[in-house]
């Protein structure tokens, strides 16, 4: 079901990048110009394309999220959003920590849906935070609590 991502991947992961971005993203940071002109599936795919190797797929038949793991670092996570509520994320969240020992990760503070998600899977806010460059937002740093 998870997978090393290939070439023929990349315009299912630009694409659920772009909805999710555009569903969850675009209410907190309004910009029409980057949501609407600059985030297109094919920049996106020309840029995941050198980064193939730290890309893996949820893939049953139909590629339905992915995560980005950078070291122990989630990078992305992002699943298709008609599908979400469905464990794809719990079990890409899974894969990042169990095969690549991901502990880490920044997620934007607004995005309460997402904290409550990494919250339930084991990571807590560490309280530091940083500003969203060019934004007047935060992202939190959440790191994934030791295993008792």
């Amino acid at each position: 079901m998870i997978r090393k991502a290939e070439r023929r991947d990349l315009s299912r992961i630009a694409e659920i990048q772009v909805f999710n971005y555009r569903l969850y993203f675009y209410p907190v940071f309004r910009n029409d110009r980057y949501y609407f002109s600059e985030l297109q599936v094919p920049s996106l795919m020309r840029a995941y394309e050198p980064e193939l190797d730290s890309l893996y797929v949820y893939d049953d038949g139909a590629v339905k999220g992915f995560v980005k793991i950078e070291g122990t670092y989630i990078a992305r996570l992002f699943v298709e959003p008609v599908l979400q509520n469905a464990s794809i994320g719990s079990r890409l969240l899974q894969y990042a920590v169990e095969e690549h020992g991901a502990d880490h990760l920044w997620a934007l503070e607004k995005n309460t849906g997402a904290v409550r998600f990494y919250e339930r899977h084991g990571f807590a806010p560490t309280g530091e935070r940083k500003q969203e460059p060019g934004t007047s937002e935060y992202l939190i740093l959440m790191r994934r609590k030791p295993d008792p």
